[in-house]
């Protein structure tokens, strides 16, 4: 039962975590889930690539396929969307964490 809500929970940590980098440069799946892991996220890419989907569904994200080495890689950008959606998530995200700080 606590990994379910845990796991709820960090869904949307993830989720800025993804739209943060997406903001810097464009990212992609395998690179995203090596940044994650780097954070102590322990997802799948069958857990990833919906969220990625949903995301872009969802006008956070814009994908575009790049031909690297012979292979096409998806690579996702954050949409204007995206942006203004981190500005509000770090804002709370700011605030939450001035109260449960101490």
């Amino acid at each position: 039962m606590e990994d379910k809500v845990l796991r709820k929970l960090f869904l949307g940590f993830i989720q800025i975590h993804i739209l943060h980098h997406a903001k810097e440069e464009p990212i992609y799946g395998t690179w995203m889930l090596e940044e994650l892991r780097e954070h102590g996220y322990s997802i799948s890419s069958g857990t990833l690539y919906p969220i990625l989907h949903s995301m872009e569904t969802d006008g956070l994200l814009i994908k575009e396929d790049k031909n690297v080495d012979g292979k096409i890689r998806k690579y996702y950008s954050i949409t204007d969307k995206g942006s203004a959606v981190l500005i509000e998530a770090r804002n709370k995200a700011f605030e939450l964490f001035k109260e449960i700080k101490d």
